[in-house]
């Protein structure tokens, strides 16, 4: 692993147990030095910020324990369940232009 993939593991490792000390209001047990090949992994496949997304809306569902090892496995189906809220408020929000221009024109 190369100096800035391991940083970049480092950093989100760190953000994930933030967000778990600021839910939960203790720290999560991590092996740091363990999970960032995982965390690697997740870089690799949908690069650093998208993780870093994930990771915020992972923590907006619900889900009973919010455990590292549920989103190194589950972190491609938050992903499309991401991507399809993003589709989903985008597509209500031209809905919303279009019926507010025919309201307008309908005045």
């Amino acid at each position: 692993m190369t100096k800035d993939k391991s940083k970049f593991s480092h950093a989100l490792l760190n953000y994930y147990i933030k967000l778990y000390t600021d839910k939960y209001g203790r720290k999560p047990v991590v092996n740091i030095y363990k999970e960032k090949w995982a965390m690697a992994d997740v870089i690799e496949s949908i690069g650093y910020d998208r993780a870093k997304e994930l990771l915020d809306y992972y923590f907006q569902v619900t889900n009973p324990s919010h455990q590292l090892t549920w989103f190194f496995y589950n972190f491609d189906r938050l992903d499309d369940m991401l991507n399809k809220t993003e589709q989903d408020k985008e597509r209500r929000a031209k809905i919303r232009a279009a019926t507010k221009t025919m309201v307008e024109g309908a005045e």
